[in-house]
């Protein structure tokens, strides 16, 4: 193990997941559920749950109601994540996801989030100063709430980098297209994301790479690009890397990216090499696919799926 390097997550617009499981799923009627499950969740408690599985010392800040803030006090606590989180008025958003065995479908019910206030955001400025102190990496993910600037992003990118510190961004639509030109060290869209931010579509891994490339040129150091069960695409420097998982059974996606993110972060602070990291990134992303809410099995698991992971050339 190399240098232990320390992380924060922010989420803007966590959320609360709430897993409904439903067979033959249909509007308009009376619907039973067989099971349901309720997790803090939101891409940076995500990433910050999966970092913590996998025992790297991780804090969690962001934009949280008090209303409704106990589920996520009790998974940072369960898993020994710092609570660095500001507490707003109101509640935390709630996303209801329907999954449906029978159809093999997932029904997705997103709520509006808070909108925080001018005095929110400065509190959240002042706890980010405060951290910045312990840590080497921010990872910005997840949407931006209404009323914050879709800047917010590229504006954190900047202040962080000029006081030496590293960013992860993982987001989607005008919040990513604007913080992308601010060369952050590492992005993870997926070919959806990266299709939209380059304006054109992407069949197979020799498109993306070309799209990762552009990118790289910008600046950026590192872009992995996920493509579901086509595995992804790792481009650094003039390295690429197209790492193809095995198929597994999946009992959820909730979080696969998020897992995605965590094993980058993992394989980075272990110094591995980019197939290596590759490698660690897609068997977090599988790990998770294997569970309910925003879990790893045991690293016992995730060395195994590593092993299992196919690296090629991007072609």
């Amino acid at each position: 193990m190399s240098h232990p390097i320390r992380i924060a997550t922010l989420s803007l617009n966590p959320a609360i997941d709430q897993t409904a499981r439903i067979a033959n799923f249909a509007a308009g009627r009376v619907n039973r559920v067989e099971w349901e499950q309720s997790d803090a969740g939101g891409k940076g408690v995500n990433v910050a749950s999966f970092l913590a599985d996998a025992g790297i010392q991780v804090a969690a800040t962001g934009l949280f109601g008090s209303g409704n803030i106990e589920p996520f006090i009790e998974l940072f606590a369960r898993k020994g994540i710092d609570d660095r989180c500001v507490r707003l008025e109101g509640r935390t958003r709630v996303n209801v996801k329907i999954t449906d065995p029978a159809l093999d479908q997932v029904t997705d019910i997103n709520f509006p989030g808070l909108t925080p206030t001018a005095a929110d955001l400065a509190r959240l400025t002042e706890t980010l100063d405060q951290l910045l102190a312990k840590i080497d990496w921010l990872v910005l993910c997840g949407s931006v709430p209404a009323g914050v600037p879709n800047g917010i992003y590229g504006e954190l990118i900047d202040q962080l980098q000029a006081r030496g510190k590293q960013v992860l961004l993982d987001a989607s639509g005008a919040p990513f297209a604007e913080a992308v030109t601010h060369g952050p060290d590492i992005i993870k869209p997926n070919i959806d994301e990266l299709a939209e931010l380059v304006g054109r579509p992407l069949a197979g891994p020799a498109e993306v790479l070309d799209a990762a490339m552009s990118l790289i040129d910008s600046g950026i150091r590192l872009v992995v690009v996920s493509m579901g069960p086509d595995g992804a695409v790792f481009v650094e420097g003039d390295q690429a890397v197209h790492a193809i998982p095995p198929s597994i059974q999946v009992k959820s996606t909730v979080g696969a990216g998020d897992a995605m993110v965590a094993g980058i972060l993992t394989g980075t602070a272990r110094g591995l090499s980019l197939a290596d990291r590759a490698r660690l990134a897609t068997a977090f992303s599988l790990g998770a696919l294997g569970e309910l809410g925003p879990h790893l099995p045991p690293m016992s698991v995730i060395d195994d799926f590593a092993s299992r992971v196919q690296i090629k050339k991007p072609s």
